[in-house]
């Protein structure tokens, strides 16, 4: 009489695809939720001058610390959440989530040029024992290279019209919650009115974290996609 070896099943070959997956929905928000955070606390507003903007971070070193900290989550983990809401916007509308990709990208690249050093040289300045006249010179100095207004502008111009079309997009494929959709499409515009026009931190923080809810709600739909064999991340 001989006897078969039982073998166990395989693991199923989707498994790692769909831990991938879930960790990319799960990190989708997180960058918004850091830029939030620093919205909060920025200890100085962003219309202001280089010169308020250095007594600023000189009298709050320890709010500014905590932006740095968080500008680097963002860094990390921004554009991890534009290619995820990015999958599921081209399913639904394939121009407008291409051309919105696009300048999401190139906007939120940007933030590690053409937005974060100025802070860093700013708290760097301060804990150096720098004079703030002396801090909004340099400041003034970085402001002034080409390279930074570019990545100025293509931040300004990406994040906010890449977001809104990446929104649309969303809302035409209906992939996404319409609430969820329409949270991402007013979510920047309301931030540069609460950061430029009519300043104020908790509402311009509040707009961000309707940026972080439709992340999710993209994150979400991946996954629902994934389950049903028809994601194309």
């Amino acid at each position: 009489m001989t006897t078969t070896a039982e073998t166990k099943p395989a693991p199923s070959k989707d498994s790692g695809r769909r831990l991938r997956l879930t960790a990319l929905a799960v990190i989708a928000p997180i960058g918004p939720l850091a830029i939030a955070g620093i919205r909060a606390v920025l200890p100085y507003s962003t219309a202001e001058d280089n010169a308020g903007i250095a007594a600023g971070i000189a009298a709050h070193q320890s709010a500014e610390s905590t932006v740095l900290w968080l500008g680097l989550i963002a860094s990390l983990t921004l554009l991890v959440g534009v290619f995820v809401v990015s999958s599921v916007a081209v399913r639904g509308a394939p121009v407008l989530g291409t051309i919105g990709a696009v300048l999401a990208v190139a906007g939120y690249s940007s933030l590690f040029i053409g937005v974060l050093p100025p802070d860093i040289a700013g708290l760097a300045a301060a804990q150096a024992g720098v004079d703030n006249a002396t801090t909004a010179q340099i400041l003034d100095q970085m402001a002034a290279h080409p390279s930074a207004a570019i990545a100025l502008m293509l931040f300004v111009l990406g994040h906010i019209l890449g977001t809104v079309l990446l929104g649309v997009a969303l809302w035409k494929g209906r992939l996404v919650p319409a609430w969820a959709a329409l949270m991402l499409i007013v979510s920047q515009p309301l931030h540069l009115v609460f950061a430029v026009v009519v300043s104020n931190r908790l509402l311009d923080a509040a707009a961000w974290s309707l940026t972080a809810v439709g992340f999710a709600a993209a994150g979400a739909a991946m996954l629902r996609l994934s389950s049903k064999g028809s994601a194309t991340v």
